[in-house]
């Protein structure tokens, strides 16, 4: 359990911050870009989560991703081999991957793209869903340059593609799916 004694601590007021192996790095590092673009995703499935209308077996499932995200955010903050930090595995990968398997298995086949839309919920999983991308590519950008553990791109590759079967299940559940028509602007 983690303890936090004081919230100011005036210690990034020079622009660099804490690694959880205390090393001091930059704000603007790409480590620290990857760690706070995981954090924008677990703050919009909050809000998501808000949005979900009851929904136990959704909220259940962001609840989980969220906590998960915390974890994704541990793996980030301590760079070098695992020791005994904690370190997203397989195995959280594989459930998203079921979950989302789960949820698209009961929707009808997608012939179209999807507009990011419909429901407030839906709207919501689908802003998430950028927002995971986006992290996606942060931990992307910074395994470039550092050693990361190759799961968190699978894992956050994964949560993407929940978000959007999550959104279009919501959609479906309001039956407002709203599909993309080329041309329609024209």
């Amino acid at each position: 359990m983690v303890k936090i004694d004081r919230v100011v601590t005036r210690g990034g007021d020079g622009g660099e911050t804490s690694l959880g192996d205390g090393t001091r790095v930059a704000k603007d590092s790409p480590r620290i870009e990857a760690v706070g673009a995981v954090d924008e995703a677990n703050a919009t499935i909050g809000v998501l989560r808000l949005h979900t209308g009851g929904d136990g077996v959704a909220d259940a499932k962001l609840a989980r991703i969220q906590n998960d995200l915390f974890d994704v955010g541990a793996d980030l903050c301590v760079p070098g081999e695992a020791g005994d930090r904690l370190r997203i595995g397989q195995g959280v990968t594989a459930r998203l991957e079921a979950e989302a398997k789960a949820m698209n298995a009961g929707l009808p086949e997608l012939k179209s793209f999807v507009l990011p839309g419909g429901t407030a919920a839906a709207a919501y999983a689908h802003l998430a869903r950028t927002a995971a991308r986006r992290a996606e590519r942060a931990v992307v950008a910074l395994a470039r340059s550092e050693p990361i553990n190759p799961e968190l791109i699978r894992y956050l590759n994964r949560l993407s593609d929940h978000l959007f079967v999550l959104a279009r299940a919501l959609n479906a559940r309001a039956e407002s799916d709203v599909l993309w028509v080329p041309g329609a602007n024209r």
